[in-house]
């Protein structure tokens, strides 16, 4: 469902593959999360995550046909529920990750796929196919207190936090851009594949300590790393 893989400049790459539209699921979500604590385990200095997709999806969100095959509404809201649980590691596995993160959205984004790729550090899309989508309004969800908190700490303008949630907005590259929610839009796969590994490039060339960029990390986001358990940035000094 994923794969993982380094490249000589120390840069992971971690690739959703099967079907196209790659909807997390309880599969997909732990092949993940086990692609995340594999790069945590080899990480040194200066190591980079880089998360992409085949398809012209980057994910649609969660698996709500998974859902509803649990055949009554209560079984199906539960089996929501614990999607919505299980992904909640993997957004805590990316904010405490020792290694700079970047998402190179190649397609669309929705719902939980948007919440995956805002869970990175730096965020790039495609401006001919991608889109960002937070569908919760438009099909009847509410939306969990992880998400809330993250849109908040990812998203700065609370009239483009307004749209996205509130109007349903299908944001694609250049007003993503310019609502200050990804960091550049790229015209085709090739251009965006190349603007992604440039920056993870000169990511990796910094060579900072994982622990100390971690914690500077979860320091930016304290209201998120209380809601995933993550506790509070810890003081580190390598002198």
């Amino acid at each position: 469902m994923c794969t993982l893989e380094k490249t000589d400049d120390n840069i992971f790459v971690l690739t959703l593959t099967g079907d196209d539209e790659h909807r997390l699921n309880p599969t997909l979500i732990g092949s993940i999360l086990s692609a995340l604590r594999d790069a945590k385990e080899q990480a040194t200095s200066g190591s980079v995550l880089i998360t992409t997709s085949r398809g012209k999806f980057f994910s649609n969100g969660f698996d709500l046909a998974w859902a509803q095959a649990a055949g009554s509404k209560p079984k199906a809201i539960e089996r929501l529920h614990h999607m919505v649980e299980l992904l909640k590691p993997v957004v805590a596995e990316l904010i405490s990750l020792p290694m700079p993160t970047i998402a190179a959205i190649n397609g669309h984004a929705a719902a939980g796929g948007l919440i995956l790729a805002l869970s990175h550090d730096y965020v790039y899309m495609k401006r001919d196919r991608g889109v960002l989508y937070m569908s919760e309004v438009d099909i009847g969800l509410t939306i969990p207190d992880y998400f809330n908190v993250l849109l908040r700490a990812k998203i700065g303008s609370p009239s483009a936090r307004r749209d996205v949630l509130l109007r349903g907005a299908k944001v694609r590259g250049d007003e993503a851009v310019s609502m200050g929610i990804v960091e550049g839009a790229h015209d085709n796969e090739e251009r965006l594949r190349e603007a992604t590994m440039s920056h993870g490039k000169q990511l990796a060339s910094r060579k900072w300590d994982g622990e100390v960029y971690k914690e500077i990390r979860k320091g930016l986001y304290p209201e998120l790393c209380v809601v995933l358990g993550l506790g509070e940035a810890e003081v580190i000094a390598k002198l």
